[in-house]
């Protein structure tokens, strides 16, 4: 396997497309196909476009089924990929060449084709959309257009390979290509229903009246002039000029990105000093405008050119690489504002940079237009995105260019700047993947499920809950969690952190669905809960907060006597104790003891248990250790009035009129007990300020974003890179840290610096994590390792004793409800002899399920969070919808449940995207099994796959696991994997529009 493409000859590419439609309902895995509206067009050129959008030059527009793809979905104009003299194995492209999990950079930026291919696959794509859209009545045959886009220098351009290029796509109808193209649309036309001779005899030759130049960093105003001028007196070409956002000046570009959460892209001033400066851009366009409208020709800018940052957190094999996407669009309207200003409005613009569904029709709305994208064709959903910007753009108003709105450009780029969707947020992205690889089929999985520790059936109950069926949702839920209050309200949520939503606007509300389902559904399920059975287990539980709470639930659920044994007088541990009520009521927590007391579970409060075999004593054959981690650590400086911040909090809940903190408080420390603190703190009476002081930035602070956005809302101060030395005379005196090298966890060390930052400080609160009391294990003969935890049996929690189990914080640590709940059902499950939870199987309207990939929906939309969510587990294909060439293809294999991805190896040339979207921590291009199109590429890759051999009999070369070994399918002693087997089958029967 390399990174080099095979084009698809015409006759193959047209049987695929229709083949797969007519079997299918897709073409090239686009599930949809916009129609354009007959009674609205554009004119722009000459020539007319249905909808005024379309794919970038970049990975959408290389290859011949890419733009087929985009025109399916509604694209009608076509930046096609920039050709340059330096082509195919000369251009060195670093693969993999594409990021784009939020915002997006590439280090790929002309045709990896040879030139000649290059033209090849523009021509096939324009005689295929001729054909196609007039026999699917997808639109008028002259309804969209392609635009070249050339680089990078005035010698290469003029260069007898460009300029061959140029003058065949101004006019092809000599070309041996073209001329192939018509000829097998005549020779097939018994292939079609609605394509007449004379539609195949009308099919224009001369394919572009237009071309964008893309012109290198660094060159001079006189060479990009020069280029201009060439194109429009001596190819007569309406002309574009690619404008970057260097036009705004260092400082304007970094303002803006620093004041939207890009500080930590880096790029210096070099380009901003190298390139165009706008006091040359304007005389320079100006005289452009001049020239083109003496010839008659339309003239105007393409923006961006991207923009180029620096590599320095091995984001791509490269050392500096290009950022698009929504962090492009801010400096490219801005861009776009600045020039329209000096030009009052009257120069045309085509535009790039960050333009999806969300700000697609305002753009429009302001006069700026063809409107081209990538960065949102390359998330899942790909090309069935376009479907969505087509109808954004049709319920506009099409009127003829007028000029710019220069006061409303201003006000879209105030708004963008302030727009969630574009800003980033101020913690980094959690990873989106999932601890394990992508198995060779059976692939389809729901990351939420994967994500959260108990694998709650998320999807279903979403889907229930959506339906209005709460009582049912709530079922669902309480198999696997017993506590659908305290996590509905407090649990930090990795389901939505994996949730395939995020790579469209925002995750599905999984949290906040659960608690409604549980405020629903409470009262209906409460009176119907009871234990299954009766397992002749006792069971005693020491702590009552939420480890034990769940294990009752699940051991009384499963038939066993349990008894849950609790130091305070209330249940619920940590949760009830020390979170504020602010964050969660008191009653709320209630609600989900009362369900661990529906199912049998008893408890027993203001009872301090010490010694475990009193309990035996009473008959208890098993304990369960539940009993938390609130062992506090001091930030080991000199202090004069120091708190723990689990304590400060405990008392604070139960009498905040009794605590005398002073006027100012500072918290040293910057996890989720840390902003409960401050939070709480703030409500002290006669505080004045709170402070949170911090090593590091806000954006590595381990509290979840939520919880830190909540404390700012309430006005606590963040204090960021200062390490705490000493605290005296009611000041804290802090040595300023910066921030050195990367380590292991990917976070820059803390360095601290001579210079001191003093602030008012009369109480400091600490709030450096929580640690285990080994004193009850120890007293009790229970092993413990170096960190004072009990030594466990981690799948089922046992401890050195036989018959005692440990759970929750006090079994691993300070962590999550959700964890002490995944700790309760090993425990359960193994005392129980059985397992305490299911596996909820639903079935769903997978083609409903299809129709929302693609479309972006925010929750303040109003939408019902089943209508958001994917149902991944029912249909993922992540990896076949991002990829811009269509490598990853489904298989819909008979007898499977479920279909399988095959990756067809000639259609891809390496570009990293698919495993950028992928659940799982693998690159399906390199994971899944492969068809080659020969046997030499089979032998260049190290991929799972196979190659025909002799389709007659069957004979195919398979490498598995490393091994090479031939096999007959049709042979009954065939011993190849029969799923396999099936896979190949099926392609032969059913898919042999794969074979080149």
């Amino acid at each position: 396997m390399g990174d080099r493409m095979t084009p698809i000859p015409f006759g193959n590419l047209m049987n695929w497309a229709m083949t797969e439609r007519a079997k299918r309902q897709t073409v090239f895995g686009v599930r949809k196909e916009y129609k354009a509206d007959p009674a609205k067009c554009l004119s722009i050129f000459g020539e007319k476009i249905e909808t005024p959008y379309g794919p970038a030059a970049g990975p959408n527009t290389q290859l011949a089924q890419n733009i087929i793809a985009a025109y399916l979905a509604g694209s009608r104009f076509f930046e096609l990929k920039t050709v340059q003299i330096l082509d195919g194995e000369d251009l060195p492209v670093s693969k993999p060449c594409i990021l784009a999990d939020d915002e997006c950079y590439n280090c790929e930026w002309s045709t990896e084709l040879y030139v000649p291919q290059a033209y090849a696959e523009y021509v096939k794509a324009w005689v295929a959309l001729k054909a196609l859209s007039k026999e699917w009545g997808l639109g008028a045959t002259d309804g969209f257009i392609f635009n070249i886009s050339v680089g990078y220098d005035l010698q290469g351009i003029k260069s007898e390979k460009i300029d061959t290029f140029l003058n065949n796509m101004i006019e092809s109808k000599d070309n041996p290509v073209f001329q192939e193209c018509i000829q097998w649309l005549k020779d097939n036309k018994d292939s079609f229903s609605k394509l007449t001779d004379a539609d195949i005899e009308a099919i224009p030759s001369d394919i572009c009246k237009s071309v964008t130049v893309s012109t290198l960093h660094g060159c001079p105003p006189e060479e990009i002039e020069s280029i201009a001028s060439y194109l429009l007196t001596e190819k007569g070409l309406n002309t574009f000029v690619k404008c970057n956002p260097t036009l705004l000046g260092y400082e304007e570009a970094r303002k803006i990105m620093d004041d939207m959460g890009y500080d930590y892209v880096a790029f210096g001033d070099f380009h901003f000093k190298d390139d165009l400066q706008f006091e040359d851009a304007v005389p320079m366009l100006t005289r452009l405008q001049a020239l083109a409208d003496s010839k008659g020709l339309a003239f105007g800018v393409k923006i961006t050119n991207t923009f180029p940052v620096d590599v320095t957190r091995n984001e791509l094999p490269s050392e500096e690489m290009y950022m698009s996407g929504k962090s492009l669009c801010a400096l490219s309207l801005s861009v776009a504002h600045k020039l329209s200003k000096a030009f009052d409005g009257k120069l045309r613009i085509s535009y790039s940079g960050g333009a999806d569904a969300f700000n697609i029709d305002k753009i429009f709305g302001l006069g700026i237009w063809p409107i081209t994208v990538a960065t949102t064709l390359l998330k899942p959903g790909g090309y069935n995105r376009g479907i969505q910007l087509a109808d954004k753009l049709n319920a506009m108003e099409f009127k003829p260019f007028e000029g710019v709105d220069v006061d409303g450009l201003a006000a879209l780029i105030e708004e963008i700047k302030h727009d969630p969707h574009h800003v980033k947020p101020v913690k980094p992205l959690p990873s989106r993947k999932m601890d394990k690889e992508v198995p060779l089929l059976d692939c389809f999985t729901a990351p939420c499920m994967e994500g959260c520790p108990i694998h709650q059936d998320i999807p279903a109950y979403v889907k229930l809950a959506g339906e209005g069926k709460m009582q049912e949702a709530l079922e669902v839920i309480l198999d696997k969690n017993p506590l659908p209050f305290m996590t509905g309200i407090l649990c930090n949520h990795r389901c939505m952190s994996k949730c395939t939503r995020n790579f469209y606007e925002e995750p599905v509300a999984i949290r906040g669905t659960k608690l409604q389902a549980a405020k629903g559904g409470y009262d209906s399920v409460l009176g119907g809960l009871k234990a299954e059975g009766n397992s002749g287990k006792k069971v005693a539980i020491v702590g009552g907060g939420p480890a034990g709470i769940a294990c009752s639930a699940f051991l009384a659920k499963g038939g066993a006597d349990v008894t849950v044994f609790d130091k305070k007088e209330h249940f619920g541990g940590t949760v009830r104790n020390v979170i504020p009520s602010f964050r969660i009521d008191n009653e709320v927590i209630a609600k989900d003891v009362e369900i661990a007391k529906a199912y049998g579970a008893k408890f027993v409060n203001n009872r301090n248990i010490e010694n475990i075999e009193s309990l035996k004593e009473e008959g208890f054959d098993t304990i369960v250790l539940a009993i938390g981690a609130h062992k506090g650590m001091s930030i080991g400086v000199d202090t004069e009035k120091e708190l723990n911040a689990v304590d400060f909090l405990e008392a604070a809940k139960e009498d905040p009129k009794a605590q005398n903190l002073g006027r100012h408080v500072v918290v040293i420390g910057a996890g989720n007990t840390a902003m409960d603190a401050a939070r709480m703190a703030g409500r002290i009476e006669g505080v004045e300020d709170v402070t949170v002081v911090y090593r590091r930035t806000k954006r590595y602070m381990p509290a979840d974003e939520d919880e830190l956005l909540e404390a700012l809302e309430d006005g606590v101060v963040m204090k960021e890179l200062l390490a705490p030395k000493t605290q005296k005379d009611g000041v804290l005196t802090c040595k300023k840290v910066v921030l050195g090298e990367m380590d292991a966890s990917g976070r820059q060390k803390p360095v601290e610096t001579e210079e001191e930052v003093q602030i008012p400080a009369d109480t400091i609160i600490a709030s450096l994590g929580e640690r285990v009391d080994s004193a009850l294990y120890e007293a009790n003969g229970i092993n413990v390792n170096e960190k004072g935890q009990p030594v466990l049996d981690a799948e089922t929690m046992e401890t050195s004793k036989t018959g005692v189990y440990a759970i929750g914080d006090g079994a691993g640590g300070a962590a999550t409800i959700v964890l002490a709940i995944r700790d309760a059902q090993k425990a359960a499950s193994h005392i129980l002899g059985e397992a305490a939870k299911s596996e909820y199987v639903y079935d769903t309207d997978v083609a409903r399920a299809a129709e929302k990939k693609g479309i972006l929906v925010h929750s303040a939309e109003g939408k019902a969070e089943e209508e958001r969510c994917l149902e991944c587990n029912h249909i993922c294909e992540n990896c076949v919808d991002v990829c811009p060439n269509r490598a990853n293809v489904t298989i819909a294999v008979p007898g499977q449940k479920m279909p399988a991805i095959v990756h067809v190896d000639y259609m891809c040339n390496e570009c990293g995207n698919c495993k950028s979207f992928c659940p799982y921590s693998s690159a399906p291009y390199q994971a899944k099994f492969t068809l080659f199109a020969n046997e030499a590429d089979f032998e260049n890759s190290k991929n799972d796959g196979y190659v025909v051999l002799n389709r007659e009999n069957m004979t195919v070369k398979v490498r598995l696991a490393g091994f090479v070994k031939d096999y007959n399918l049709k042979d009954a002693d065939c011993t190849l994997y029969d799923g396999l087997k099936q896979v190949i089958l099926t392609i032969d029967a059913d898919y042999d529009y794969l074979y080149l």
